[in-house]
């Protein structure tokens, strides 16, 4: 039987399993497989402040089919990417295909070439928990600012979000790409200034440097920049 290694994309899984050759099946989870509920606040805040994973909407087929792999497989080796967001992939998919986090079941590849894959390949470790519990953390901060922090602030009059309230992941600007690239792309009038000693005024262009042991002319209108 083969071993699994599962990467976050296809792309990524297509040229890994060329570089791998014969004895690995590789496969992608497409990214993030379980994150908290998009309904309700998903945080037990009387108990330590638990985050309630659940698997994400749409994905139900994809996990079902990475269970059956596993299952068959001569062992699974996680290959997600190398940082905090790839380490909770890779936590949540050692939680869901029952893999002991301690054991090392973590590849990391610093570069998608034949020598950074089998670089990899050889330096097997267990699941960075340090890395995982930083994303969690990041994550259930941004549930609690988005489900608690913000209304109270909506009360309060601060604007809300273009578009409706989008709790767990805030955005400044809702608009549409196109509708912001032309308002950025769009001319702006800043208005002008014309200095006083303009042509068809009256008043003479400052003197710089000043004269020595003289004052500069008087200007008869205006007055341009002080030295």
């Amino acid at each position: 039987m083969a071993k699994l290694v599962i990467v976050e994309s296809p792309a990524k899984a297509k040229t890994i399993r060329k570089y791998l050759g014969d004895g690995y099946e590789v496969t992608a989870s497409m990214g993030h497989i379980r994150d908290l509920p998009a309904s309700q606040l998903g945080i037990d805040v009387d108990h330590d402040y638990a985050p309630q994973y659940i698997s994400i909407k749409g994905k139900e087929k994809l996990i079902k089919e990475l269970k059956s792999k596993a299952k068959k497989s001569d062992g699974v080796l996680l290959a997600t990417d190398p940082d905090r967001e790839g380490e909770a992939i890779s936590w949540h998919l050692a939680n869901i295909l029952g893999l002991d986090p301690h054991e090392p079941n973590r590849v990391t590849f610093d570069e998608i070439t034949k020598k950074g894959v089998k670089e990899g390949m050889a330096h097997p470790r267990a699941i960075n928990e340090d890395l995982f519990n930083a994303q969690q953390a990041r994550r259930v901060l941004d549930r609690l600012v988005g489900y608690k922090l913000s209304p109270f602030l909506w009360r309060k009059g601060a604007p809300r979000p273009v578009g409706g309230p989008r709790p767990e992941r805030g955005r400044p600007d809702h608009r549409r790409p196109g509708e912001r690239r032309s308002k950025i792309s769009s001319p702006r009038s800043t208005g002008t200034w014309t200095p006083p000693w303009a042509p068809g005024t009256r008043a003479s262009r400052p003197v710089w440097p000043p004269t020595q042991g003289k004052e500069a002319p008087a200007q008869t209108r205006g007055r341009g920049p002080r030295h």
